[in-house]
């Protein structure tokens, strides 16, 4: 029997977002033991290193409504190529960030490959935060508020065109889970986008195996596979406090996990983007302990 196959690509990107240390977050990650623990659930598992990012030291932010924008867009096209190159051999990529625009590169370079396939796609994104901010309606320029809305084709031509082509998904086909922050004009499109939201009041009302449920569904029907793009700050700050920007009111510990073994119990995880960890803002690195545990739950890791 073949062993599954796991790619692990770092991204040391803090670009996109508005506190710097976020880049640290891939060197974290694997001190927190990331490719032994995934070897230990029977994983084949390479560390293809990090994609390499230039320090804003070294240039200017630019466009203030799109922050160090030709730099992101550079590092982002590596990586989609890096993705789409592990995809293609059948492996899992396990995105290790660095801020969340790298998973306009992570997630396009996916898509890439199962484009290339004629194969469907499904995405669930776990997050604080919509994600889902243009150039009109951003009141930051940081990027990382905007890839999910650049994913399903809205914003900036040099960024909805990573991979040649947009949308990268369906909306019939993506879920998006735990958010609790989001601007008036981000709420307007996120409504008119057609994408399944699912806020904290939701979770609180309706209960989160439920959610999960209707959200693996979605995300699964008609699919060949899906991805996972899991920002920390979705969780409660209380115990996954090294994030940028917290948010008091996410998922607890046991919810998050909860999430990732309904996540596993689909069969059909194709690829994992971990991201937004900042260990200038964590304890003893507990944040990124707690992101590898989540990880490995999402891979297959069970209590019994």
């Amino acid at each position: 029997m073949l062993k599954k196959r796991a790619r692990i690509i770092g991204v040391p990107m803090d670009l996109g977002a508005g506190h710097r240390g976020v880049d640290m977050g891939p060197f974290a990650v694997r001190i927190a033991g990331l490719t032994p623990q995934i070897m230990a659930l029977g994983y084949e598992v390479e560390d293809d290193g990090n994609v390499p990012v230039k320090i804003q030291e070294q240039m200017d932010s630019g466009d203030p409504k799109l922050r160090f924008l030709p730099q992101i867009v550079e590092v982002c096209r590596e990586l989609a190529e890096w993705v789409e190159e592990a995809a293609d051999a059948g492996d899992t990529p396990i995105v290790i960030g660095g801020d969340h625009s790298i998973a306009m590169g992570s997630l396009g370079g996916l898509s890439a490959s199962y484009r290339k396939r004629s194969c469907d796609l499904g995405l669930i994104w776990f997050d604080a935060h919509a994600d889902f901010n243009t150039p009109g309606t951003t009141t930051s320029g940081n990027i990382h508020g905007m890839p999910f809305a650049v994913l399903m084709g809205y914003g900036a031509p040099e960024l909805t065109q990573i991979g040649g082509f947009s949308p990268k998904f369906h909306p019939d086909r993506v879920a998006l889970i735990g958010i609790r922050s989001v601007d008036p004009e981000e709420r307007d499109l996120v409504k008119r986008s057609g994408i399944a939201a699912y806020t904290m009041r939701e979770v609180d009302e309706r209960g989160l195996p439920v959610i999960m449920r209707e959200a693996l569904a979605r995300v699964t029907a008609g699919s060949s596979g899906f991805a996972a793009s899991i920002d920390m700050d979705c969780f409660d700050p209380g115990w996954s406090h090294g994030v940028g920007t917290p948010v008091t009111g996410g998922l607890s510990y046991r919810e998050a996990h909860m999430a990732m073994e309904m996540i596993a119990d689909t069969g059909k995880l194709c690829h994992v983007d971990l991201v937004e960890i900042n260990p200038i803002f964590d304890s003893a690195n507990q944040t990124s302990e707690m992101g590898v545990e989540l990880v490995l739950s999402a891979l297959g890791k069970r209590i019994l």
